[in-house]
C-alpha cells in the first residue's frame, strides 16, 4: 500500500509505577529524519527509539513527543531538611525578638531559602521503563502508519485519475497528429512548387524531402513512450511500498515527452491539449512530493 509522508499517531502504555504517552507527527522530506523530545530521565532511550522508528518508517521528517506520569513513584523526591529548617526558623525568631522586628515569618518566606529543600534523584528502573515506553511507541507507530496509509490511498486515487485524464488527451493527440502531418507535408510541397515554378525537377525527390521535413513534427514515438511511462506509474502504485523517488523520476520523464510533443506540434488543437497535459502532470508532481 502507498503511504503519505504526512501523518499523526498516538500511543499510551502503563504499569504499576508509570504511564507513558508517545506522539508522532511528520511532514515530507527526502530522507528519514527523526527528532525526539522526551523527559530528561528518558534521554538514554532516544537512540533505541530512533532505530525502532527508522525500521518502520522509510521517509519523512518525524517529530516524536514522549511524556510520562510517574505518579507517586516519581524518580525525583523533594526532601525537607528539617534540622536546617529548625535552625533557620529559630534564627529568624531570635532576630525578630532582639531587634523588635515585625513577626512576618511565613511558609513562603522560609521556603525561599535554598537550603530548606533537597531534591534527591532516585534511580530509574530502565528495563521496566523501556518495556512500557516500547509498548507506547509501537501503538503510536501503528496509528501513525494507518493515518499515512489512509492519506496515501487518497493520493493514489487522485494521481491515477489524473494519469487516466492524460491518457485520454494522448489519444486526442494521436488522433489529430496524422492529419497535422499530412497538412504540413502538403504545405511544404506547395512552397517548393511555387519556388521552382516550371523547372524540371524530380518529383520523387520532392516527395522524399518533404517526408523528411514532415517527420520532424511526428510525435508517435513520444506518445508511445508517454503511454509506457504512465503504465509504469500505475504499476508502481498497484505494487505499493516505498515508491516516492521512483515515481518522481517517471513524472520527470512524462514531462519531458510532453514538452517534446509541444515543441513539435504545428497544430493549435494539439497545442491546447499539450497545455492541459502539462497542467495535469504538474498537479501529479505536487501530489507525489508527499508520497513515501
Amino acid at each position: 500500500m502507498v503511504r503519505s509522508m504526512t501523518g499523526y499517531g498516538r500511543g499510551e502504555a502503563a504499569d504499576e509505577t508509570l504511564s507513558i504517552t508517545v506522539e508522532l507527527k511528520s511532514v515530507n522530506h527526502r530522507f528519514f529524519e527523526c527528532s525526539i523530545r522526551s523527559p530528561r530521565q528518558f534521554s538514554c532511550f532516544e537512540d533505541k527509539l530512533k532505530s525502532y522508528f527508522q525500521s518502520r518508517i522509510a521517509r519523512g521528517k518525524v517529530d516524536v513527543f514522549v511524556s510520562c506520569d510517574f505518579g507517586a513513584s516519581s524518580p525525583d523526591k523533594l526532601v525537607i531538611n528539617e534540622e536546617f529548617a529548625n535552625d533557620y526558623i529559630a534564627a529568624l525568631r531570635a532576630l525578630q525578638k532582639k531587634y523588635r522586628l515585625k513577626n512576618d515569618i511565613s511558609v513562603m518566606n522560609v521556603a525561599r531559602n535554598d537550603g530548606i529543600f533537597t531534591v534527591t534523584k532516585q534511580r530509574l528502573d530502565e528495563e521496566k521503563a523501556w518495556e512500557v515506553l516500547s509498548r507506547a511507541a509501537e501503538t503510536a507507530v501503528d496509528a501513525f502508519i494507518s493515518a499515512r496509509e489512509t492519506e496515501g490511498k487518497r493520493l493514489t486515487d487522485d494521481v491515477l485519475s489524473r494519469a487516466d485524464n492524460i491518457l485520454s488527451k494522448v489519444a486526442l493527440v494521436e488522433e489529430r497528429s496524422p492529419e497535422t502531418e499530412r497538412l504540413y507535408r502538403e504545405r511544404i510541397e506547395k512552397k517548393i512548387a511555387d519556388l521552382l515554378g516550371n523547372a524540371d525537377i524530380d518529383k520523387t525527390r520532392i516527395i522524399t524531402e518533404t517526408a523528411i521535413f514532415a517527420d520532424h513534427i511526428a510525435v508517435s514515438e513520444e506518445t508511445v513512450r508517454l503511454r509506457s511511462h504512465i503504465a509504469h506509474l500505475k504499476d508502481l502504485f498497484n505494487e505499493g511500498g516505498v515508491i516516492g523517488k521512483k515515481i518522481d523520476f517517471i513524472v520527470q520523464e512524462m514531462n519531458r515527452e510532453t514538452n517534446t510533443i509541444g515543441s513539435k506540434c504545428q497544430d493549435i488543437e494539439i497545442s491546447k491539449t499539450v497545455v492541459d497535459m502539462k497542467s495535469e502532470i504538474e498537479k501529479i508532481r505536487e501530489q507525489i512530493q508527499n508520497i513515501e
